[in-house]
């Protein structure tokens, strides 16, 4: 199921946007979803239910959620939060009681016959995935290179403005230094590196999936932490304490840094069957 236009309807219709898709036992919890706000200017969220599935929707206005519409609102990123909150909101209470298969922001349909259809022609690829996911969570894992260390700083000015100036003379010194500096900072990035697919390889023996996940470079904030390891995994929840011991442990082992996130909804593995 994927995002559609709908330049053909009028401003003041409404259409079917579809928040996750659960197994048709699931409409006996009707009372779960029938609280949920949902998206901005929408009606009560609700079951659709299709055979042996059902679908997590809401009836919202077709004008809030036009091409033109949605493209101005992914360039203000309070205003995409918002909506992307409402939706992880919904899908969060959607998986609350079993497993949910969330799809992605502004998934709509004509109506909810065009949503029914879609049900009916992926509905093995929906099973599929609602077994893989069941009894599971995603966890994410960051590894961190370490921080720059005093010596591996640049050389500055007295005055702060800039490197330093080699003195006259000096010059064959001050290339050999900031060589040295620079070979310190290429291995401590390839021990780094190395540690980090070390964690992945032991975290991957433990899950049941796994995705590598692009790295951000530099963290906000000033401390000079840089990614080496963005990645996420599909682990049992019965292994969840198992994943928290095995994170701390390869911390204290390796003396990275290792952040972990979670639980999630499964979002980074609904797509794979």
């Amino acid at each position: 199921m994927t995002h559609r236009a709908h330049r053909d309807r009028a401003p003041g219709t409404g259409v079917t946007y579809v928040f996750a898709v659960c197994r048709g036992t699931r409409a006996t919890h009707t009372a779960d979803v029938a609280g949920l706000v949902g998206m901005p200017g929408g009606t009560a969220v609700r079951l659709l239910p299709s055979g042996p599935l059902t679908a997590v929707v809401q009836t919202v206005p077709a004008a809030e959620f036009t091409d033109e519409v949605w493209q101005a609102r992914l360039s203000d990123p309070q205003e995409i939060e918002r909506y992307a909150r409402a939706h992880h909101e919904v899908v969060s209470a959607a998986a609350a009681h079993g497993p949910a298969v969330p799809l992605p922001l502004a998934t709509l349909y004509h109506d909810d016959d065009r949503a029914r259809r879609a049900l009916d022609d992926e509905a093995h690829r929906f099973h599929q995935v609602l077994k893989r996911i069941a009894h599971h969570a995603e966890w994410g894992v960051k590894v961190y290179e370490p921080a720059t260390a005093p010596e591996e700083a640049e050389p500055v000015t007295a005055g702060g403005g800039g490197r330093e100036a080699p003195a006259a003379g000096a010059g064959l010194a001050y290339l050999n230094r900031r060589r040295g500096v620079q070979e310190r900072r290429e291995r401590r990035r390839e021990q780094a590196l190395s540690v980090a697919e070390s964690v992945d390889a032991e975290l991957r023996e433990l899950a049941t999936a796994s995705r590598r996940l692009r790295t951000h470079g530099a963290v906000p904030g000033g401390d000079d932490r840089v990614h080496v390891l963005n990645a996420t995994y599909l682990v049992a929840e019965h292994r969840s304490d198992e994943l928290g011991s095995l994170v701390r442990g390869l911390g204290q082992r390796t003396g990275a840094r290792i952040e972990l996130t979670g639980p999630w909804v499964p979002y980074s593995f609904v797509g794979e069957v």
